[in-house]
């Protein structure tokens, strides 16, 4: 607040030359204060509220009005001459005689604007900034500066454009090899670059409104953004935790206006690691996570272990990872390429490894993360089951149904055969798990040979019944050789092959026993059944389970 105070009685004499004779005759806020003032005698007390500059600006007026309205109007006192004129209302209704008005003069300066130095273009920004901070400089003064420096930076990026082949990376180390320019990396970096030091003193606020209007102007983002990294980096050395904040929420807010790939996952999680310091709002906490989610697939495992937030037991913040898988997956199958889908299903799988020895993890949480991708991003399910047996193995005290869930997420028919087996024999999984694991790779199994060229052959294959006749069983055994030699002799089975069918015979075995221990399950449930009404349900459940 400003404050002009006369305590003592004003006599005509003393007062109305100062005021009505100064003053008075360019400003109308002037004249209406004292046209009201019938009285010379009384006291007279005048208070500005936000004076424009406070006492700067008021003695910016007097000078004014002392040099009969000639006063020389520069860059660096245009915004607090405009300012103040407009708050006394220095109109041209209210010159008298052929005085120049204030507020006439100021905005004719404003709109030469376009011929300034890009040093004076400097300067009146400082100023508008710093006059803006303390009585309110119009936020039409401010756009109008920005607005010219921002034109100033699209002509010198016309004159000498940087290749937008160059890399997106923050660190503009590396360009596209499609580039034509003989000159370096570095010429061409500097070249782009050379105005963000000089608009380091703007407010975070200031760079918001600049670079909006760079954005409107089709400035390249990729400079933009440099810019933006430039200046955070810049302000943080010296900023306190209110500073740091307002400032990364400025850049989160101005790259979501962006491309999305204009800046790397790797720099995107740079911001993310600064802000658990800092307590942004939860507004742009989504949308950082939305910008790191739709660049999913260039993560690695070491950027999705991010430490649980205090007051959650889980060892990694199992949360913060199924956000980043749903804001990849809010793309649509139409913009997410397989191969892409293919590369989170990758690290994801290391990841629920990973966090699958945790103690604290809920079986909810586990099979969140299992069920987030589509059946479609994995070709193996192998590494998901060996995370899932890490995770039976530390949480023993799962009921039965939890670990049919679990093990309900697994696709047999995506498990290889030694995986399968490994499998039946586990006995962390539930028996149905492995009787149906055994029958799909059975299956499997038949499929391929009623696949091959030989399939009649393979068909006729038959082991005749028990004959006392030698001779009989002589031409059985010569009349199967006949029969298998061509097959084996085509496909040359091989030690691999060899090593698989060991493997299905142990697997054929283990099914025998699970389906001997099927029967006399069912027996005794045949038995309870007699006695207890209660048991019917689930006896007549356990069929299906060995069917």
């Amino acid at each position: 607040m400003f404050s002009l105070m006369k305590e003592s009685p004003l006599s005509s004499n003393s007062v109305s030359p100062f005021l009505q004779n100064l003053v008075a005759r360019y400003s109308g806020k002037f004249i209406k204060l004292f046209g009201k003032n019938s009285n010379p005698n009384r006291k007279l007390k005048v208070i500005f509220h936000d004076f424009p500059g406070g006492a700067s600006g008021f003695e910016l007026v007097l000078r004014y009005c002392y040099n009969n309205g000639k006063y020389d109007i520069t860059p660096c006192n245009l915004f607090l001459a405009h300012s103040a004129a407009k708050f006394l209302e220095m109109k041209e209704s209210v010159v008298v005689g052929k005085s120049p008005n204030l507020l006439e003069q100021t905005e004719k300066s404003l709109q030469e604007i376009g011929y300034w130095t890009w040093s004076d273009l400097l300067k009146a920004l400082k100023k508008c900034q710093d006059f803006a901070l303390v009585a309110g400089c119009s936020t039409m003064m401010l756009e109008k500066c920005l607005e010219s420096i921002v034109g100033r930076l699209v002509l010198a990026s016309e004159a000498s454009p940087c290749p937008s082949s160059c890399s997106s990376d923050i660190s503009g180390d590396r360009c596209s090899s499609e580039s034509k320019s003989t000159e370096s990396t570095k010429t061409l970096f500097s070249r782009s670059t050379w105005w963000f030091e000089d608009l380091l003193f703007l407010s975070p606020l200031l760079v918001q409104m600049l670079v909006k209007s760079m954005l409107w102007r089709k400035l390249d983002h990729v400079i933009i953004s440099r810019f933006l990294m430039y200046y955070q980096k810049a302000k943080f050395s010296s900023a306190t935790t209110d500073e740091k904040r307002k400032i990364i929420e400025m850049v989160i807010d101005m790259h979501y206006s962006m491309e999305p790939s204009v800046l790397p996952c790797k720099t995107l999680f740079g911001i993310f690691r600064i802000t658990l310091n800092l307590n942004i709002s939860k507004f742009r906490k989504n949308k950082l996570e939305n910008m790191i989610g739709a660049q999913l697939d260039q993560a690695t495992l070491d950027n999705l272990l991010v430490p649980s937030p205090y007051g959650i037991d889980y060892l990694y913040d199992v949360n913060l990872v199924l956000r980043f898988l749903k804001a990849f997956l809010r793309q649509g199958n139409c913009l997410v390429a397989h191969s892409r889908m293919k590369k989170v299903a990758s690290f994801i799988d290391l990841y629920i490894a990973e966090i699958a020895p945790d103690p604290y993890l809920k079986p909810s949480k586990f099979l969140a993360l299992v069920l987030a991708l589509p059946d479609s991003a994995r070709d193996s399910y192998d590494e998901l089951y060996h995370a899932m047996d890490m995770y039976l193995e530390v949480h023993g005290d799962l009921s039965e149904e939890e670990r049919l869930k679990i093990c309900g997420a697994l696709n047999y028919e995506k498990l290889s055969a030694e995986a399968c087996l490994n499998l039946s024999q586990n006995k962390k999984f539930p028996s149905k798990s492995a009787v149906k694991a055994l029958f799909v790779q059975q299956s499997k199994l038949k499929n391929l040979i009623l696949g091959t060229p030989n399939n009649n052959a393979a068909a006729s294959i038959t082991i005749s019944p028990r004959s006392s006749s030698d001779a009989g069983r002589r031409g059985t055994r010569h009349r199967i050789k006949e029969e298998v030699m061509p097959y084996t002799t085509e496909f040359n089975v091989s030690a691999q092959d060899k090593r698989f069918s060991a493997n299905l015979q142990g697997m054929q075995w283990r099914v025998t026993e699970l389906e001997g221990m099927c029967r006399k399950l069912q027996a005794q449930m045949a038995k309870i059944m007699k006695s207890r009404v209660s048991g019917h349900s689930y006896s007549r459940s356990l069929p299906k389970l060995c069917s």
